[in-house]
């Protein structure tokens, strides 16, 4: 059901007063700071994300919240400290977006999202407390796999791409001969920095073919658990353990849950 304008900004200051009530009168909110939080908003951004990755509306809404709750709690600590507020945090976003939107807030022209997205880069290079350096704004904590993603995309914004996104195939392989050649030497640091090249370039091919690889992988990674489940289900049902079949009868069962369709 859909909420009023009134209703839902009644709803937030709700949110707010049961966030200054908490700050005073609860001992754990009381005593928590910016990094005792910290691991905790990590956690739940990640549930948020599985619950986006499973389309679990229910859950998106549950996990949302949980976000929602940390920004107004950091949002509080900061205003106790009279660093700023939520409005403060409210406005900043405003401003930004404003800032960042001239097709819509100005006189420039935009027709694609692929043009919006390049002015909104070009825009944080020149604001004032922007970032200075094309790739200066990938977070350094992001996990790796998804940092990589980002910091070819931005190095797209500026041209640094192939011309033909077919050309990436050559590059795919070039890394992948590199590390086998590696894998042959068993030198482990060059193992490891020749296998990064692969996944680098895995996840280049990815962004070009407009393939989210985090998306990818983690479909994989539920695929390969029912999978898995069956085969250890069917086991256990027979009274048989896993560690002493033979690879040859875990892969029928294996194959039995990929013509399920699992």
């Amino acid at each position: 059901m859909a909420h009023t304008r009134e209703e839902q900004l009644e709803a937030f200051s709700r949110l707010l007063d049961v966030m200054n009530e908490l700050r005073e009168k609860c001992p754990w909110d009381r005593k928590q700071t910016f990094q005792s939080l910290r691991s905790n908003t990590i956690e739940e951004t990640f549930e948020l994300a599985d619950a986006i990755q499973r389309e679990d509306m229910m859950n998106i809404k549950k996990e949302l919240g949980d976000v929602l709750l940390h920004i107004v709690f950091y949002s509080k600590m900061a205003d106790e400290r009279g660093e700023f507020d939520i409005a403060d945090v409210c406005n900043a976003l405003c401003d930004k977006l404003i800032y960042r939107h001239p097709h819509v807030y100005g006189n420039v022209s935009a027709e694609t999202s692929e043009a919006v997205k390049e002015n909104w880069e070009q825009l944080k290079l020149k604001e004032k407390d922007g970032n200075h350096g094309v790739l200066a704004g990938v977070p350094s904590a992001l996990p790796a796999l998804i940092k990589a993603y980002r910091i070819q995309d931005k190095a797209r914004n500026v041209g640094f791409d192939w011309e033909e996104r077919s050309q990436v195939w050559g590059k795919v392989r070039e890394e992948l001969a590199e590390f086998e050649a590696e894998v042959d030497k068993m030198d482990a640091d060059r193992m490891e920095s020749e296998l990064g090249d692969v996944l680098f370039s895995i996840i280049n091919a990815a962004r070009l073919y407009k393939i989210n690889p985090e998306n990818a992988l983690e479909r994989t990674n539920k695929k390969f658990i029912r999978r898995f489940n069956y085969l250890e289900d069917k086991t256990i049902k027979q009274g048989k353990d896993l560690r002493s079949m033979t690879l040859e009868e875990m892969d029928r069962y294996w194959d039995e849950a990929k013509k399920l369709g699992l």
